[in-house]
């Protein structure tokens, strides 16, 4: 079969541990994005599978239908950058997710973010290459309030590590998420606002779905002190549109360190965010390391070999077996 693994950025699907068990099969990879509908349409025209990573190219009815090829589909996450339906119409197998997960990864990440914000890392890095010593105090942590908005796995582990830092762990969110906030033992804020008045830094862990799309606001991140931090390594739009670049710009909450933009990729540092002073950026890596990459694409793998073995695994639209 004819295989493209589109938007692999660092060019990592070739370098698999086992990416030699599709020796059979043609694999081409692109690095670089494609927008363009009809670009994407002519570069994928020939290919019987494609895979997708993550949610970095969404696959809606208008691009499948120009792919008169494609049999399969393979994605690394979940299928909400997928049109479903259009899939199973057309005959077009789904196969995603698989692999082993972990919290730690963006866990992780969410703490380099905040050293890095809190401690001006970034900033004095580049200040020690151009000549300068010592530009900037930091901000301990020890003693200060960490707010987890929601405590799923990756929000506990942020959470734990706070602990370990001496600050005081205080939790929202849904009664599910603040029912374990008890159990670990971390205080539950008095209220919606009285949670976003007093962190002095607030980690975003909450899913993207229709319930919390926008549901941090312009008024919860008013109440917020001048000097807190904000980081999210969840999703973007989590926060309504156009939100937190104003409440930057009036000083509530007073920084920001994010992983996650509304359009990704973020090509030519063209978003508000990237050009304010007081807030570091990350082109969403929350996920990516190599231990992870070799899970997830390693999965990739396994839905094709069983593709074409007839046996097809992991199957998002189990409707377009019956019509096979």
């Amino acid at each position: 079969m004819k295989i493209a693994v589109i938007d692999d950025y660092q060019g990592v699907f070739r370098e698999l541990s086992n990416f030699h068990r599709l020796s059979a099969h043609e694999v081409v990879t692109f690095r670089e994005p494609e927008r363009d509908m009809d670009s994407l349409a002519e570069r994928l025209r020939e290919f019987e599978v494609v895979v997708l990573t993550q949610e970095r190219t969404r696959f809606r009815r208008g691009l499948i239908e120009r792919l008169p090829n494609l049999r399969l589909i393979s994605m690394t996450g979940g299928t909400a950058a997928i049109d479903i339906d259009a899939c199973t119409e057309r005959g077009i197998v789904v196969s995603a997710g698989g692999g082993r997960g972990s919290p730690n990864e963006t866990a992780e990440l969410t703490w380099g973010l905040i050293l890095a914000s809190l401690r001006h890392l970034p900033f004095e890095v580049e200040q020690l290459k151009r000549g300068a010593w010592q530009t900037t105090l930091g901000t301990s942590l020890g003693g200060r309030t960490l707010g987890i908005y929601a405590l799923g796995k990756i929000g506990s582990v942020v959470a734990t590590v706070g602990r370990a830092f001496g600050m005081d762990v205080v939790c929202w969110g849904r009664e599910g998420s603040l029912e374990r906030a008890r159990e670990a033992g971390y205080e539950v804020a008095a209220s919606r606002a009285a949670f976003f008045q007093t962190v002095d830094v607030l980690s975003v862990h909450l899913p993207l779905n229709g319930e919390t799309r926008g549901i941090i606001t312009a008024d919860d991140l008013g109440r917020m002190k001048t000097t807190a931090l904000l980081v999210n390594t969840s999703r973007a739009p989590i926060i309504a549109e156009g939100a937190l670049v104003e409440a930057l710009r009036r000083g509530r909450p007073g920084f920001a360190a994010v992983d996650v933009y509304e359009d990704e990729p973020v090509l030519g540092a063209e978003h508000p965010l990237l050009k304010m002073t007081n807030v570091i950026g990350t082109p969403h890596l929350g996920y990516v390391t190599r231990d992870r990459y070799e899970s997830m694409y390693g999965a990739t793998i396994e839905h094709i070999l069983a593709f074409a073995n007839g046996s097809p695994i992991l199957v998002a639209n189990p409707a377009v077996l019956k019509t096979a």
